[in-house]
């Protein structure tokens, strides 16, 4: 016993701090890996060349000369095909680092949203519009990562977000309907955008082509999207590559303000969401008791008429 306490006593002393932080850095740039490619096609690649590893390994113990020479060749280009075959996820774990390891003197403390609030119901104006009509559409809104290169595959427009345009941009008798609008710096940047669409096997097959788009512009930036269904007139809202389905227009702009003002707890969004829902009621109780007074006007002209 005493042996093994002095053993540990020793391997102690020689443990150094920056062996621990060198283990630390390590564990956590596994576990980011990790958490980037579950549920994409890159856990399928990695399976294929774990196969191909454990091939090379037994091609050496059972002196498979050729095969090994096959493998040992094909390792020179094995660099070139990691980068090809995963570009997207390194692309998005580049992204992910960018956005979350800053420097000090980088970060900004927000008070306020600098574009102010007015363009939030504006775009869940249009949003609700569009989905009573079951009229398809795509908003991408811009964040820190820039979207340039999407932007210039569309129409260019700069103009001011606000109901009218958005109705009129997803009218499916208008050329700009077909493709993604995206909204960056308090404008409407472009339309008839294209975007790359999701690769990941888990999505529901029964998302088409629109929702997909919007999941994928999600895994490649840190924008999100708002989505309406042409087929059945929901609403969703991507984000990180993961959809949020059947939302109404106070949870909308909930979701909204809470991607746009981040600095915002979560009790803070659940009472901003409560009063917009309150506001909501508000609305369709005085649209209500506006209509019945409408039919009782209507009702007693047509007695006196009968009179």
């Amino acid at each position: 016993m005493y042996e093994f306490w002095s053993q540990l006593g020793s391997i102690w002393q020689a443990f150094e701090l920056r062996n621990l932080i060198d283990i630390i850095i390590v564990a956590i740039l596994i576990y980011e890996v990790l958490r980037l490619v579950r549920g994409t096609r890159a856990v399928q690649m990695a399976a294929g060349l774990l196969i191909v590893g454990v091939l090379y390994q037994a091609s050496s113990w059972f002196g498979l000369t050729t095969v090994q020479w096959v493998l040992r060749n094909a390792i020179v280009y094995f660099g070139f095909a990691v980068i090809i075959l995963f570009q997207q996820e390194i692309r998005a774990a580049l992204t992910h680092l960018g956005n979350n390891i800053r420097l000090p003197f980088m970060q900004k403390k927000r008070s306020s949203n600098p574009f102010g609030q007015e363009w939030y119901d504006e775009v869940v104006l249009a949003a609700t519009t569009l989905a009573s009509d079951k009229t398809g559409a795509l908003m991408v809104f811009e964040r820190d990562v820039g979207l340039k290169t999407y932007i210039e595959s569309g129409i260019r427009l700069d103009s001011r977000v606000n109901y009218d345009l958005l109705i009129t941009i997803f009218n499916t008798h208008t050329p700009l309907h077909d493709g993604a609008v995206i909204i960056g710096n308090n404008k409407v940047a472009a339309a008839c955008c294209f975007l790359p669409l999701t690769q990941n096997p888990l999505i529901s097959r029964d998302l088409g082509t629109r929702h997909r788009a919007a999941i994928g512009i999600t895994e490649d930036t840190d924008a999100f999207s708002v989505i309406v269904s042409e087929e059945t007139g929901v609403i969703s809202f991507a984000k990180d590559g993961k959809l949020k389905r059947n939302l109404d227009g106070p949870s909308l702009r909930g979701l909204i303000q809470q991607e746009m003002e981040t600095w915002r707890s979560k009790a803070e969004n659940a009472e901003l969401e409560e009063e917009e829902r309150r506001r909501e009621r508000d609305i369709d109780e005085l649209v209500a008791t506006s209509k019945g007074g409408k039919a009782t006007i209507n009702k007693k002209a047509q007695q006196e008429g009968g009179t």
